[in-house]
This record gives structure tokens, C-alpha cells and sequence, in this order.
């Protein structure tokens, strides 16, 4: 059975005082923990052995997540010391892996509903790594991750991180599926002139220059990489367009009279008074909202609008 990772060790900086507060992955997507999808995900094809590589602010997720019984899962912690890099991060797993694994950036959400077909793709091919990919119409958003050029029968022929110049329309997701073989790349790896750090990428590229199979599979229906306070907006509506909801309110709500709430998540212990409007806005736990407030894409915590 295939394990699962998830590199969760990231420091929020562009959150600004709320990603110092909170690492990403467990920042609430209509009112649910970021990582909690991803785990949830990856349980709907039978995962059930998790591995988490941890930094900044480690001991939040540890708090958030336990070791896993609430989800049906069992979940080991790593810690990065170092911030070397992804490749660095997968490359201090080895002696935890089994085979097969599924490997997630803690910081993306996105929706993929067959994400079955890369352990397919993999079988059938006898791949050495198997990325997710989504066809991307945004040039800058594929310049933001890596870009993927493959032949014509789907075999992955390069792959460049943060392209100045993409020439192709395929986005590299983080999301993968590896073999072992993964760590011969890693241990290969150098050290990158510009960002002095191990990229998995090119450790993906030795994969491909040593001749083993590496498959691009478009799969993801969209992705957002949380990386500004705007993108949790984003993936609010992403998530109640999913459930096809116009709102979703927490625990312990008190809402006043005539209030509009549309394409907004407010989480748990919220006052919001009467006469208010809201239209695309995250409330966080906690925050209270005066009468005839009238806000339109914002998130609004205890403390006020983040910016």
C-alpha cells in the first residue's frame, strides 16, 4: 500500500502577522484545516500511513492533527531543521519509506477527483515518479510553479522551476507520486545557484536524464497555492462552489437581522450584527462584526481586516 507525505514545514511570511501566528496548511478553508483536505484525500484511495515533515510552528499542526485517529489514519511527524529546499525535505524520509508514495506540498489546495489514475499511470508504466498536472491558461501562475514539457505519448521530457519564459501551458501542481528511486535522484541533487537550496524538480530531471519513466497526468481541476491572504479567499469559494453553497457558518454563530452572506465562510463564536453585507469574506473564529457593516473580499479576524 502506498504511503502518504505531506511537507508541511514552510513559513507563512507573505500571511504577514497571520502567518506568523498560524502555519499554512492548518489554516481553516471553510472551516476546515487546509492539511485535513489533503489527508482526506489521499485516504479515499486507501492511505492510511502518513508521514508529515514539519518546521515552523511545528507543534501547531501536531496539536491540530494528533496522530491521526480522528480522520481513520496514523500519522508520523519529521522535522526539517534545515530549510534546504523540497528535495532536502523528501530526502531526510528515506529511511521511513516503504514504496510508493504519494508526496503533497502542505500548501496547496486544489480538487482532483482521479487521483486514482496516477497509481494507474504508474503500475502501467512502471514510472519512477508520476506528476499531477493542470493545463494552465495563466502564464504567470505556471512562472509562480514549474513547468512541464512532455511528448506526445504523456512522457515527461523536462521539467523548469519558476520559468521566466514558460513555452508550454502545463503547470506542475505539487503534487506526485514517487518510487524509491526518487532518493538516487535526490542524493545527485545540487545545490541550486540562485536559491541555495536542494529543488525537487531537479532531482526529477536526473530521474528523467537517467532514462527512467517520469508521466505527466492531467488531473487537477483547479489549485490554488496559499501564499497570500487573498488565496484564502479563494479557495472559500473554490470549496463552497464545491458544495454548492453560497455560505457556510461554524458552531456557536450569532447572526443579526437582515444580513447578506454570499460566498462567505464564517467560522465558529462569530458576531455579526444586524444589517450587515458581506460578499466574498472569510470571519475567522472569534471575530465580531458591528451593525450595518457593509465589507466586500476580505478576511476578517479578532484583531480586524487582514491585509
Amino acid at each position: 500500500m502506498y504511503q502518504g507525505v505531506i511537507l508541511a514545514a514552510g513559513h507563512g511570511a507573505r500571511l504577514g502577522p497571520f502567518g506568523e501566528q498560524n502555519p499554512k496548511p492548518i489554516v481553516p478553508i471553510a472551516n476546515k484545516p487546509l492539511i485535513v483536505y489533503q489527508i482526506e484525500a489521499l485516504k479515499s484511495l486507501g492511505i492510511t500511513d502518513f508521514i508529515i515533515v514539519i518546521g515552523h510552528l511545528g507543534y501547531r499542526i501536531i496539536q491540530t492533527l494528533g496522530d491521526g485517529s480522528n480522520w481513520g489514519v496514523n500519522i508520523r511527524y519529521v522535522e526539517q531543521e534545515k530549510r534546504l529546499g523540497l528535495a532536502h525535505a523528501v530526502g531526510q524520509l528515506e529511511p521511513h519509506i516503504k514504496g510508493p508514495f504519494f508526496l503533497l506540498l502542505g500548501d496547496i489546495f486544489f480538487h482532483a477527483p482521479d487521483l486514482n489514475l496516477m497509481s494507474e499511470v504508474m503500475l502501467q508504466n512502471q514510472c519512477a515518479c508520476v506528476l499531477a498536472t493542470k493545463e494552465e491558461n495563466n502564464i504567470e501562475n505556471i512562472k509562480k510553479n514549474f513547468s512541464v514539457y512532455t511528448s506526445k505519448d504523456g512522457f515527461v521530457t523536462k521539467v523548469i522551476e519558476k520559468p521566466k519564459y514558460p513555452q508550454t501551458n502545463l503547470k506542475g501542481c505539487g503534487i506526485y507520486l514517487f518510487d524509491e528511486r526518487i532518493f538516487e535522484g535526490i542524493r545527485r541533487t545540487p545545490r541550486t545557484a540562485l536559491r541555495d537550496e536542494y529543488e525537487l524538480t531537479d532531482s526529477i530531471q536526473i530521474l528523467i536524464d537517467f532514462g527512467y519513466p517520469v508521466k505527466a497526468l492531467s488531473i487537477i481541476e483547479w489549485d490554488v497555492n496559499l501564499t497570500y491572504i487573498k488565496d484564502l479567499i479563494t479557495c472559500c469559494i473554490y470549496e463552497l462552489a464545491r458544495q454548492g453553497k453560497t455560505y457556510i457558518t461554524g458552531d456557536n454563530c450569532k447572526l443579526g437581522h437582515n444580513c447578506s452572506l454570499d460566498n462567505t465562510v464564517i467560522g465558529d463564536n462569530v458576531t455579526i450584527g444586524d444589517n450587515c453585507t458581506l460578499k466574498k469574506c472569510v470571519v475567522l473564529n472569534n471575530a465580531s462584526i458591528p451593525a450595518n457593516t457593509h465589507l466586500e473580499n476580505c478576511v476578517i479576524s479578532p484583531e480586524g481586516i487582514l491585509e
